[in-house]
């Protein structure tokens, strides 16, 4: 275990512990206590089947892919090994940023297969995942475009979004179109840096320079492969946009288990923005992804701030408890150590 790595994760946590402490305190307490006691637990039950439902479906967009790379996994593998990649991010600092490594050895070690086409595939499957959550995220603006003025606020995260919108697809052309001198960058500015981590890890050897050039175009074409893959693709997507949409369902159903039913167009602008947030610096992106979203529903809602947030940390406690509980059952038993 790298001690380095546990001090960043244990001080995410802390910042993330702060962020949220600091969301409550800004709330009414006792208000929104009680509307968590009041929670109506068979709607909570559905929050959660929804959220396993998420999982089932982008462990199948990983299937997918996996598939057109020539592994071959069940389907109830897949499940698992995502659960095992949500674990990873949710416990690791910057979420899918710090977490990627680590689920690319465990799918690595499960479909034994490379390191690269690994990391290839849960790079693709997030990529695919961007497309549909801002496809929601713009339909939901459009409706509420037509039924309501958009304030400050609004039209910055409606602005964020139609720039990602277009910055993600065209920086990652550009990126694509130049791969030739960005695996030349790695190989000769991160080489150094590559290996002294490598120097540091249990039962890793240290790559020399052709090593990690080649691995580096083994990545590429596998990362090729996927995005020439039309049947591929679409099946991936579809799954990805289903798993989308069963999270939406889950902070939906979290509003009516506070007896506060709200229209599914405002969790189609929500969820999405809120999981930008996800980006942030604590494990999952804990405290900011709650914030945001408490912070955009407020905006939309006539409803209690104590009640938004009740049914968000609701929501959110399914979303980070649920794959947390089977993804840290899977790394444990197969092995994989999240802090090397």
């Amino acid at each position: 275990m790298d001690g380095d790595r546990l001090r960043a994760t244990l001080l995410g946590f802390l910042a993330a512990g702060a962020v949220l402490a600091l969301l409550v305190y800004s709330l009414d307490v006792d208000d929104l206590t009680q509307n968590l006691f009041r929670a109506e637990l068979p709607l909570v039950g559905l929050v959660v089947a929804a959220i396993l439902l998420w999982l089932v479906a982008w462990g199948l967009a990983l299937r997918t892919v996996l598939s057109v790379l020539g592994e071959e996994i069940p389907a109830h593998t897949s499940f698992l090994v995502f659960n095992g990649a949500m674990f990873s991010n949710n416990v690791t600092p910057f979420g899918q940023a710090g977490g990627e490594p680590v689920t690319a050895l465990l799918i690595s070690q499960v479909a034994d297969t490379e390191y690269e086409r690994s990391l290839a595939a849960i790079a693709s499957v997030d990529t695919l995942n961007f497309f549909p959550s801002i496809a929601f995220a713009l339909l939901g603006a459009a409706y509420y475009a037509t039924q309501i003025t958009f304030g400050r606020q609004l039209r910055i995260a409606t602005g964020l979004a139609l720039v990602l919108a277009v910055a993600v697809p065209v920086g990652g052309y550009t990126a694509w179109r130049r791969r030739d001198s960005v695996g030349s960058f790695v190989v000769e500015r991160l080489t150094p840096a590559i290996q002294r981590v490598a120097r540091l890890l249990p039962r890793v050897s240290e790559p020399s320079r052709d090593s990690i050039a080649h691995r580096i175009d083994h990545f590429f074409g596998a990362v090729e492969r996927v995005a020439t893959d039309p049947k591929g693709l679409a099946l991936a997507l579809s799954a990805s946009t289903l798993g989308w949409f069963c999270q939406m369902v889950g902070l939906w159903l979290a509003f009516r288990a506070m007896n506060a039913p709200v229209e599914f167009t405002v969790i189609m602008f929500a969820v999405p923005l809120g999981a930008i947030a996800g980006a942030t610096p604590t494990p999952g992106g804990s405290g900011f992804v709650e914030s945001a979203l408490i912070g955009v529903l407020t905006l939309l809602l006539a409803v209690p701030a104590a009640t938004i947030g009740a049914a968000v940390i609701v929501f959110r406690a399914a979303v980070f408890g649920v794959p947390v509980l089977i993804g840290g059952l899977v790394v444990s038993w197969i092995g994989v150590d999240v802090f090397s």
